[in-house]
This record gives C-alpha cells, structure tokens and sequence, in this order.
C-alpha cells in the first residue's frame, strides 16, 4: 500500500511557528503602540523634576550657566537632580573647587529648587564614569581610596545646605551591561553608601537600577529611596528602535514585589528626549530624532510616568529641549512650561 504524503511535513511546523513568534515579537516591539490611551497630565504636587547636566550641556555646545537659569527661571523647576562630577571638583589632584555647584545651589535656593546630588564616580551621561584625568596613572585601589576622600569632602561641604534634600550615591552602580566603568562591586557600593550616611544621617540615601534590565532586590535593599529609569523607545545595534510595549503598572507590581521594599521610590531618569544611534544629541536630524521622540512621545511618557503612580518623576533631556529651543524648534520647551513644576 502506498503511504499518503502529506502537504506538510512533521519538521515545516516548528518553522511555521517560529515565523508567528517572530512576527508577534516584531509588532510587539517594534509597531504596537506604546502611548497611554488617554492623557490628562494631571499629577501630584511635586511630582517633576528634572536631571540637568552642566557637563553635558557645554557638551551640546550651549551656555551652562545660561541653560541652568532658564531651567529654573523659564520653566520654573523645583526638583533638581545634579550629579557633582569628580572632575569639576577636583580637576588637579588634591585640589578641590566647588564654586561652579555652589553657584548652581545658590541660585536654586533664591527659587526655593531642592536638589538631590549625585555623588561618586559613576554618575548621569556617558561614559558613565567620570573621573578626572590625573586618576589615570592610579589602580584601581588608590582610585577608590582618593574617590572616599571626594565623597567626604562632598558630603562635608553640602551637609549644611537646606535645600539639599538626598543624596544619591552613584548611578546604576549594578548595570554592568552599559557604560565604560569597572566592573560592579555590591560590596564596595555600601561602603560608599555607609559612609555618606555616616557623614549626614539626616539625608535619605538614593540608589538607581535600570527600569527594565534590573530586578530591583538588591538596590532596595541599599536605598532609603529606589530610583528607577524609565524608558519608553531605545536603540540597539542589534534590534533597531524598539517600542517597550510593558503597561505602566509593571512597574508598580514590581516595586510592590520587592520583599525589602524601601520606604519610598521615585523615577529617577524619565526618558523625555530622543535615542541617538551612533551619534550624539547635538548633530541628530530631525529625521531621526523623530523615530523615538516625538512631542506626542513626550506627552505620551508623562502621562506614562503618571500612571505608575510613584513620588516623583525627573525628566531627562532638559539640555536637549534648550538646545531645540534655540534652533527654532521650541515645542518640547514650551511643552514643559505647562507642567506644575
């Protein structure tokens, strides 16, 4: 007797499937649309802030000094995170200089801005890790021995500013998948934390993780306060543009997951300006920068950030908005000028 063929074949299945996988994933992430259905903006008091970086905006080309002002002037900020980098503070070896941030906190006080300081040697912007160019000829041992020394000095000088109202010790100091740093070291992140909360116990200490590559646990189990990151469309050499298609209370199940929950959590790094791939923010066409921020993706992450439902959200990319702005292209700044700051 002749067998039946049939059409297909047991091993064309298992291809068939991987095709649907594929396709599903591809909309997923890359076409479904990730923006909350609807967007009312309306937030707690106290809820925003921003990150600003006077590195980064003398980067962009742009006036710090000028680019602080109107953040806190213009817009009318109140909630300021402001990483100190080693490298302003202490350019020559042993020789420490403050006045660029003493100038920043003043001038925030007349506007009653709080300011969360971001200390150590990992901190916001890339490369991650800023350290001056005189730590170079140094191990990594001496580094750290000179990068406690920084930390005291720094907590010692601040500790008296009302206006300070936490301190952050480094920034996603367990992501060792980003950034050009040493490998992490969980052991040596609670020195550092130990020893600022020695220096001023008065402060809660924060710690950041990533949004989405980080489970939180052992973060929270360092931090007064859980900072996580939040973003909404990324860039990978590998994947393209990816739309994180998660729902907004992911990150609240997850924060409520954590067994050593902190007391507090708050959005330390809300993405509210473009991913730029292979290249930077200060020579991104429109063309491309439209591929993951646009002021609808803006409107759409804040709305987002909302509906987590944590304590506070700051923004990242105030820099970017001011550079915008004096291009002619003031939308994302005059967006920003609507929120109850």
């Amino acid at each position: 007797m002749t067998k039946k063929r049939h059409f297909f074949h047991a091993w064309v299945w298992p291809i068939i499937l991987a095709f649907i996988v594929a396709g599903w994933l591809v909309w997923i992430f890359k076409l479904a649309p990730n923006l909350p259905a609807a967007i009312t903006l309306e937030a707690k008091p106290n809820f925003w802030g921003v990150t600003y970086s006077k590195r980064f905006a003398s980067f962009l080309d742009l006036n710090w000094r000028d680019t602080y002002l109107a953040i806190i002037d213009d817009l009318g900020v109140k909630n300021i995170r402001l990483p100190l980098y080693w490298q302003d503070l202490e350019p020559t070896e042993g020789a420490y200089d403050f006045s660029d941030y003493d100038w920043m906190i003043k001038e925030g006080a007349k506007r009653k801005v709080h300011f969360i300081l971001a200390v150590g040697r990992r901190l916001p912007r890339w490369p991650e890790c800023h350290t001056p160019d005189w730590s170079g000829k140094y191990p990594e041992e001496v580094i750290r021995q000179k990068l406690t020394k920084l930390l005291a000095t720094v907590v010692e000088h601040y500790r008296y500013q009302s206006n300070v109202v936490a301190w952050q010790v480094e920034n996603e100091p367990l992501l060792d998948s980003f950034g050009l740093c040493p490998p992490s070291d969980v052991n040596w992140l609670k020195e550092e934390i130990d020893l600022v909360r020695k220096l001023d116990d008065s402060r809660p200490v924060v710690v950041t993780a990533s949004g989405e590559l980080s489970s939180w646990q052992t973060e929270s189990g360092l931090a007064d306060v859980l900072g996580t990151t939040l973003y909404r469309v990324v860039w990978g050499p590998l994947t393209g543009y990816v739309r994180w298609p998660i729902p907004a209370w992911f990150y609240t199940a997850k924060l409520a997951s954590i067994s050593r929950l902190t007391t507090q959590a708050i959005i330390a790094e809300l993405q509210a300006e473009p991913w730029a791939p292979n290249s930077s923010l200060d020579n991104l066409p429109t063309s491309e920068s439209d591929k993951s921020f646009t002021l609808q993706q803006f409107r759409g992450n804040l709305q987002y950030a909302i509906n987590t439902d944590f304590s506070q959200a700051y923004l990242w990319g105030v820099e970017w908005w001011y550079l915008e702005k004096t291009r002619g292209r003031g939308e994302f700044w005059a967006e920003a000028k609507k929120l109850k700051w």
